[in-house]
């Protein structure tokens, strides 16, 4: 085997999890008129695949659990924001240590899956450093964890995170997967330092940005790719084309700043504005450029995709589908539906979908169906008094989905 040869079957692995950002939000995407500026993003995009219809969970927990474990929130126990991931749990680092030992690892950004400092290190991190909470008050002032110690930091967190990740990544002699966890673009809206977006001069006095937020958040986001790029372009170039890089958002754009979908349908909700996210996936052994990919995937699926890129023979584990395949060819096998969740004050809510309709069991009992191949904002509910009765073909449809439904939460 030749060292090319063996690098191949070990490619670094970049994780990037945007905070709170959408399809509408997101360079590449149909859905929204107004798009960041984002030249790093972009670049992935020529040179990658994107992918439209990644489902994640409505809110930012629930979702890196889903990514850290392979499992839906149900099994898990952790389906809203602020639940706490139980360490019994076996998470996709001790997975890799287990099973591709070559790997080093690192968490570097936002947490959010305890408060206790040791909890990363528990879940098998070997380096952990970042903000434990779900969000900050300030961007500028803020909780910084290393090491299991915290201390208050006054360096704005996009730029923080991105020298710790620079810091770590120099120091790795073997195959490592990053998982780097911006709190960017997650509230509070602000002017990100000049040379690191294209909004121009905006004022930064709060009842501004109240009353517009729009170009803070494009300025965030803006903010975010500059530091990205950064941190690609400090990697060798050796380095940098032995790295498969994932690039997600954890949830739906806040109803503040959504583009396109009711406000009332973006992050916190089962509609598509809250769960359908964007993804790109470029770099090493990825043999499809430009390539749009409208297969469904989950954010579950990370687990098994990453673990199967690191050499472990894993392609199903839990509730997660590796879709490596998809990296190099169109035609490869992929889900039939996939699912999401939250949990509310009286129960949850639980969305299926398969290629084109969606069904929505509401907590307080309430349905609604969508064929999303017709209208993708789920604009018309087939389950409305004027809808009904369902056609033939439809009302298969929705009991078929029903039956996964039941069958996923068994």
């Amino acid at each position: 085997e030749t060292p090319t040869e063996a690098t191949s079957d070990k490619p670094n692995i970049l994780l990037i999890i945007a905070d709170d950002m959408g399809l509408d939000a997101t360079p590449g995407f149909d859905i929204g008129t107004i798009k960041p500026n984002m030249p790093n993003l972009e670049s992935m995009i020529n040179s990658g695949v994107r992918f439209t219809n990644l489902w994640s969970n409505p809110t930012c927990t629930p979702t890196r659990s889903s990514i850290l474990t392979g499992k839906y929130g149900f099994r898990t126990n952790v389906l809203n924001v602020g639940d706490v991931l139980s360490t019994s749990e076996t998470s996709l680092q001790q997975f890799l240590t287990a099973n591709s030992p070559d790997y080093s690892n690192a968490v570097i950004g936002k947490w959010h899956l305890s408060s206790s400092a040791s909890h990363p290190t528990a879940m098998g991190i070997d380096y952990y450093a970042g903000l434990l909470s779900g969000g900050v008050q300030s961007y500028w002032n803020w909780n910084l964890t290393e090491n299991q110690q915290t201390a208050n930091s006054t360096e704005y967190t996009t730029t923080k995170f991105t020298d710790l990740a620079i810091d770590w990544v120099s120091n790795q002699t073997d195959p490592w997967f990053l998982w780097l966890a911006y709190n960017a673009p997650h509230t509070p809206f602000h002017l990100p330092p000049n040379e690191l977006h294209s909004q121009g001069s905006l004022p930064s006095d709060q009842a501004s940005i109240d009353a517009n937020p729009l170009p803070y958040y494009m300025a965030m986001l803006e903010a975010m790719d500059s530091e990205i790029g950064r941190l690609l372009n400090s990697m060798s170039t050796e380095e940098r084309e032995n790295t498969v890089v994932i690039f997600i958002g954890d949830n739906g754009t806040p109803n503040a700043v959504v583009q396109e979908y009711i406000s009332q349908r973006a992050k916190g909700t089962v509609y598509q504005g809250g769960v359908n996210v964007p993804m790109i996936v470029s770099g090493k052994n990825v043999g499809r450029f430009n390539t749009v990919e409208d297969a469904l995937v989950n954010t579950t699926d990370l687990f098994a995709t990453i673990a199967d890129i690191a050499g472990t023979g894993t392609t199903e584990i839990n509730d997660s589908k590796s879709f490596k395949e998809l990296l190099t060819t169109a035609s490869a096998e992929t889900r039939e539906y996939t699912y999401t969740e939250i949990s509310r004050d009286n129960g949850s809510d639980y969305t299926i979908r398969n290629a084109t309709h969606k069904y929505i069991l509401f907590a307080d009992g309430d349905e609604a169906f969508y064929d999303l191949s017709e209208n993708s904002f789920e604009n018309t509910n087939l389950l409305n008094a004027n809808q009904l009765p369902l056609s033939a073909a439809n009302s298969a449809i929705k009991d078929e989905l029903i039956d996964r439904l039941n069958e996923i939460r068994q």
